[in-house]
């Protein structure tokens, strides 16, 4: 291991020489008679750990050290004071400093003050390598190279490095939401804590109170005894709301609260209680419209909308495609056992052709069955059972009016036909708009809402 670097700043070159003499032989040193001159060399050596004088001429200690921690978090400063001087080391403690030394200095007291120090840079080294490993070796990967996919990767990125910021996931059903809130959580500070995720879809809306929050001994009839809540088996982590839409007004209210103190109550309890955790969430559907409208509440929509990520539908990032069918080729064909090693190109084509109303997770069931039944070493399209036309079928030939079929005496099936021409003319806009729901709807004169409604239909 490469040995730590470290600054000494002190204004006393006896004081400088001394400690030096102490610490080179273990640690690479680097003396400063003042914090201008530490501070002018610090972006390029980056050290480890500063000890620092409060007493310095020019620039004090305590202005240095506000600089260190603001600009290098990282950097672990050790004070060093002549005065014992409660309210100064007080102050220093709480700007950040790791620990504080007396002079005249014990030099044995030193070493072991620097030693614990740096022992705590070293574990912390240690943990960041092995996140980095686990994520190498068990994070599903976000697979694209598209632009909106390149920007929620950057996005990704910057909020991964909070450990408590609210994030609000949007997209439709299989885009990769949860895939998002995953990436997120292992590379944050959390990543030592739980992932827990919640289905507010599934949970009855009169029992998602109690199964977030918890609930104490006699709350309801069956609380036998007490219960701890999601959100405190979520503490140092991190909390996935799935379709957070479905919350209950009383969830909702709660929840509100949780995000703004960090507090709540267990159904039936008195005890206020706290925890830490990041909370994600996520939804398909219109949130900010649902608050404007008032089915959700537009104070909790804010806060859980701090960073707000939009994904992309699969029609949207078309050129992903041949990427995401060979990671899910080559993913299968190893589950399996099989010996494929690409898409024929008629099969690559129809995928691209294909409009991806379940996206991603529709892909990759496509997939999966294709290599699971098929055989050979590329898959066909007969293999992949996907036709370019599957979602646009045609409005029956006719002689009626407007091209539709004439009433018989046997009848008609009107509401079958009925949902054909919806079909069509739906899957017409989708792709005139290239995906965009916002855009066809206005282009049938429905609303967003309405068209959404009738294609999950």
């Amino acid at each position: 291991m490469t040995p730590f670097s470290l600054f000494i700043v002190d204004d006393e070159e006896i004081a400088r020489a001394g400690i030096t003499l102490a610490l080179k032989n273990t640690y690479h040193v680097h003396g400063f008679g003042t914090a201008e001159k530490a501070l002018k060399v610090l972006p390029q050596i980056r050290p480890d750990l500063v000890l620092l004088d409060i007493g310095l001429p020019g620039m004090s200690g305590i202005d240095a050290l506000q600089i260190i921690k603001s600009d290098y978090p990282d950097v672990l400063v050790i004070m060093i004071t002549a005065f014992k001087d409660v309210q100064t080391v007080v102050s220093a403690m709480r700007l950040g400093a790791y620990d504080y030394i007396v002079k005249p200095l014990d030099m044995n007291g030193l070493i072991i003050t620097v030693r614990n120090a740096l022992e705590t840079i070293a574990l912390k080294k240690e943990i960041q390598q092995l996140q980095q490993k686990y994520i190498q070796q068990n994070l599903p990967m976000i697979v694209g190279e598209s632009k909106p996919i390149r920007d929620i990767l950057e996005v990704v990125a910057m909020v991964a490095q909070s450990a408590d910021t609210p994030v609000l996931i949007l997209g439709q059903t299989g885009s990769g939401k949860e895939l998002i809130a995953q990436t997120i959580h292992y590379r944050s500070p959390n990543f030592n804590g739980p992932l827990i995720t919640v289905n507010c879809a599934a949970i009855p809306k009169e029992l998602i109170e109690s199964e977030l929050f918890g609930y104490e001994k006699g709350a309801f009839s069956g609380a036998h005894a007490a219960k701890p809540g999601l959100v405190e088996e979520a503490a140092a982590g991190t909390l996935f709301l799935d379709e957070v839409g479905d919350l209950s007004a009383e969830a909702q209210a709660k929840l509100l609260r949780f995000l703004e103190t960090g507090e709540y109550f267990r159904v039936g309890g008195t005890r206020r209680l706290k925890v830490q955790t990041r909370v994600i969430s996520a939804t398909n559907r219109d949130l900010l419209a649902m608050a404007q409208e008032g089915t959700f509440r537009m104070d909790l929509y804010y806060r859980l909308a701090v960073v707000r990520i939009e994904v992309p539908s699969l029609n949207q990032r078309l050129e992903d495609i041949p990427l995401l069918a060979k990671f899910f080729l080559d993913r299968f064909t190893k589950k399996f056992g099989k010996g494929f090693t690409g898409l024929a190109p008629d099969a690559m084509e129809a995928l691209q052709q294909f409009n991806w109303t379940g996206n991603i997770r529709e892909l990759r069931n496509i997939i999966e069955r294709a290599v699971l039944l098929g055989s050979g070493t590329l898959l066909t399209l007969d293999q992949l059972g996907v036709e370019t036309d599957a979602y646009t079928p045609e409005v029956p030939s006719a002689s009626g009016p407007a091209g539709l079929p004439l009433l018989s005496p046997q009848g008609i099936d009107l509401p079958a036909l009925i949902q054909t021409i919806e079909k069509n003319y739906f899957e017409q806009a989708l792709r005139l708009t290239s995906g965009n729901t916002s855009k066809a709807a206005k282009l049938l004169h429905l609303s967003r809402d309405t068209l959404r409604y009738r294609l999950n239909k």
